[in-house]
């Protein structure tokens, strides 16, 4: 067994080993949810940090940064623009003080507004979860050499986030995404010089590349900028787990600071990444070619950086970028199997079913949905084709249905109940109607400026579903009648100590 499989497997089982460790800890259901309120700055970031370097990053982001070059940054620069709008809501959410994202939504407006963000961020993030169990199989296959089908592979990867996520919820999460963060930046810091320097420098894998891989739109136009750039940016703002997130802060101070850092880290660990991917492009251009054969199939550029690791660096190198990877698909995984089992159990459950239910019971409750969410994203992986494809379609939901509403409630005094619950009604509806009315024939593509644009697909979906959430938001709104004080006031208050 060489460094590489040991890496890969052996990384995993610190984690669980610290998981069941931390478990024993958990003595209430909100020490699940949210670690008891008591998460450090420099734990916040890391976990921050790792909430959002996932595979999207890994495997569609890379991918998309291999075959586009340069321009793939739009893709994630969206989000570094709603981290700065997130720095300037993290003491207000983390002042409110509660549990989850549709815990906010019903207090701002009304319990229909619960249900229906609830059903977002499960549509979404079974999705996201689900993309975080194919990367795994990518990874075990790849450095097993096919031993390991890149379809066992992601039910091993399944089983293994699946439990590590139901030992002990948020608690076991941010214990170990500091050391998640420092594996991963030390990755990126080993392997994007040496890659560049072993292949001839700057100039020539400059010289190798495609002449559009340098140019800011890479041979797109700014409508493609806007169609990869909006979910990222939506996401981000109506992401559940940052909130949950927030929500763990000591303070509203320690939660503003956290922005910061996870600001930082997500520039410095996106931009290396696509880096390392664009110079993978210059190294392995045969990765481009449709009719290559790989061990996972047509998604091989989305590889690049496991392609890398495995065969591009000193094998200690590729062995920490390969940790690296294990803890990026871990991590996220279990943030997007986390948020979604705590809206079962604390928006559905305890809401509507049982109010006074044992914190036993809910704390089991929540582990079964864990279970049943896998099992469903194992489902879902079978309805698309690539991870971006998947990314995209999921950011799209979040974006089109939960941000506007989370942002008028922290922005906007005059946005209704009415006006919330049309808004979320309207975004899961119109992605949702798209997708399933394109599958069935109906076409969405039109013409602008003499291209065409599928507006079904999942580079431009988020399109239309923003402006009809929108529309619904802003129209319903100016004709209902406007909340009172007491509804919106709590949103426009933060937290009075010195942050």
């Amino acid at each position: 067994m060489d460094l590489l499989t040991i890496a890969v497997f052996g990384y995993p089982l610190v984690l669980i080993g610290i998981g069941v460790w931390r478990s024993r800890q958990i003595k209430s259901h909100a020490d699940f949810m949210v670690a008891g309120r008591n998460v450090p700055v420099a734990l916040l970031v890391g976990t921050l940090i790792c909430t959002w370097i996932g595979s999207g990053s890994l495997f569609g982001g890379a991918g998309l940064a291999y075959r586009t070059g340069i321009a793939e940054l739009w893709f994630s620069f969206g989000a570094w623009v709603g981290l700065l709008v997130a720095f300037y809501l993290a003491p207000r959410v983390r002042s409110i003080a509660k549990y989850t994202v549709p815990d906010l939504l019903e207090q701002r407006y009304n319990a229909a507004a619960r249900i229906l963000g609830t059903v977002a961020i499960i549509l979404a993030y079974v999705t996201i979860a689900a993309y975080q169990f194919r990367g795994g199989g990518w990874i075990l296959s790849i450095v097993t050499d096919g031993a390991i089908s890149p379809t066992t592979g992601m039910y091993i990867t399944a089983i293994t986030i699946v439990l590590f996520t139901a030992l002990a919820g948020m608690v076991s999460i941010v214990s170990v995404d500091l050391l998640n963060g420092i594996i991963i930046t030390l990755g990126i810091v080993i392997g994007l010089p040496y890659l560049v320097f072993a292949n001839g420098g700057v100039g020539e894998i400059a010289a190798a590349l495609p002449e559009q891989h340098l140019t800011v739109l890479g041979g797109h136009n700014f409508l493609w900028v806007l169609g990869v750039a909006l979910p990222t940016f939506l996401l981000i703002l109506g992401e559940s787990g940052m909130y949950q997130k927030f929500f763990s802060a000591k303070d509203a101070g320690s939660a503003k600071k956290a922005v910061v850092g996870m600001f930082l880290g997500v520039v410095f660990i996106e931009t290396s990444l696509a880096l390392i991917a664009i110079v993978g492009r210059a190294v392995y251009p045969e990765l481009a070619d449709p009719e290559q054969v790989s061990l996972v199939g047509r998604a091989a550029s989305e590889t690049i950086i496991l392609h890398i690791a495995a065969n591009g660096l000193p094998i200690f190198a590729g062995a920490i970028l390969l940790a690296a990877a294990v803890a990026i698909v871990l991590s996220t995984g279990n943030t997007f199997l986390l948020v979604p089992s705590t809206n079962v159990s604390r928006d559905l459950y305890e809401r509507f079913v049982d109010p006074d239910a044992s914190e036993r019971t809910k704390l089991w409750l929540q582990r079964g949905c864990i279970f049943a969410f896998g099992g469903l994203g194992l489902f879902l992986l079978t309805q698309f084709d690539t991870v971006l494809q998947m990314a995209l379609y999921a950011y799209s939901l979040v974006g089109a249905s939960l941000t506007p509403a989370l942002l008028a409630a922290f922005l906007w005094r005059r946005v209704t109940p009415q006006g919330g619950v049309a808004c979320i009604a309207g975004g899961i509806g119109s992605i949702v109607g798209i997708t399933l009315l394109s599958r069935f024939g109906v076409n969405f593509t039109a013409t602008i400026g003499g291209t065409a644009f599928d507006f079904a697909s999942s580079d431009y979906i988020v399109i239309p579903g923003v402006l009809i959430s929108l529309s619904l938001l802003i129209a319903v709104s100016l004709l209902t009648s406007a909340s009172p004080e007491e509804k919106w006031a709590p949103f426009f208050q933060e937290n009075p100590e010195k942050l």
